[in-house]
């Protein structure tokens, strides 16, 4: 039969954990023809979350589980998973429960019409403040208008991937991830799946603005180069403007000779064209800084223990 893995990212979720295997067992169990595995990838937890999928790997074997030597984020703690999945199918879920694995079902039908992506988009979000939702909107609309790839709007990491979707994404190295992006970039035959996200069923979750601010300036340097044109465009705009500015003082001068007046609108374009200056250098930065990140080729992490089995570290030397 063919194998179908559930991987579940899983960061200080004790208090969910037996809410999500009950619920997802329940609707794994009604499928038949197929074999299922649960792979959980506790990514640094602090709390008992890894004792606890310990426990439910004892009392079923479809239960399997990566534990990560350290916090490594979300987007590494999905790549690790993806290295260690050997079925014809991965699905992806989030252990809070705000993805109805109800769905699975239909997923699993989509895939076998040919279907290499089955993604699911949500209609409502909630439990999510206004603020959230509306920026959220507003940075899908942005990358899309910056970027030539189909970004997927409303959609989160909620979706069947064929075997051939698996093996795309894990020859993609990079180590600043935006998964997200990924999926799109990829292409393959897609099909999407509409349904309303419930809030958490327990526990807070692990994204506040600051991380998330994170990740849309991952998602927009990862997926194009439109800062770094626009600082060139609007360094053009501003010399041109500061050149003609310029040419009207010396003029000035010379027609009505040299005046003390002046000094705030001085101060002013000076501040501005420095506030400027600041602007495109800090866009700079960000792409200089994944240039650096890039070229050391760390392990985009290093595993502690699977499934009971201390990991080694493996050493490549170079003559």
């Amino acid at each position: 039969m063919k194998l179908i893995t559930i991987l579940v990212p899983a960061y200080n979720e004790e208090e969910v954990l037996p809410q999500f295997y009950e619920r997802v067992t329940s609707v794994i169990d009604a499928i038949e023809d197929y074999d299922f595995e649960l792979l959980f990838v506790n990514d640094g937890s602090s709390d008992t979350t890894l004792m606890k999928i310990k426990n439910l790997r004892e009392i079923d074997y479809r239960v399997s589980y990566l534990d990560l030597s350290r916090n490594f984020g979300k987007e590494t703690a999905m790549l690790a998973g993806m290295d260690f999945v050997e079925g014809d199918a991965l699905i992806i879920m989030d252990a809070d429960l705000q993805d109805p694995p109800e769905l699975i079902p239909e997923m699993i039908k989509y895939w076998e019409e040919g279907y290499d992506d089955v993604f699911a988009k949500r209609k409502s979000r909630s439990g999510e403040s206004w603020v959230k939702k509306k920026t959220s909107k507003m940075f899908y609309r942005l990358l899309k208008q910056l970027t030539r790839i189909p970004i997927q709007e409303d959609t989160g990491d909620f979706r069947l991937l064929d075997r051939r979707c698996i093996n795309a994404l894990i020859s993609m190295r990079e180590s600043q991830r935006y998964t997200k992006g990924l999926f799109s970039w990829i292409g393959f035959n897609k099909k999407e799946i509409l349904f309303d996200r419930d809030s958490r069923a327990a526990g807070e979750t692990k994204w506040n603005y600051f991380k998330l601010t994170e990740l849309a300036i991952e998602g927009i340097t990862s997926f194009t180069t439109v800062p770094l044109k626009f600082a060139s465009w609007l360094g053009m705009a501003i010399s041109m403007c500061a050149f003609i500015y310029m040419f009207f003082i010396v003029i000035k001068t010379l027609l009505f000779g040299a005046s003390v007046s002046g000094y705030p609108s001085i101060m002013s374009v000076l501040l501005f064209i420095g506030g400027i200056q600041l602007l495109c250098l800090g866009i700079l930065g960000e792409y200089l800084g994944r240039i650096f990140n890039e070229s050391k080729r760390r392990p985009q992490y290093f595993v502690n223990e699977y499934n009971n089995s201390k990991m080694q570290v493996e050493v490549l030397n170079e003559k």
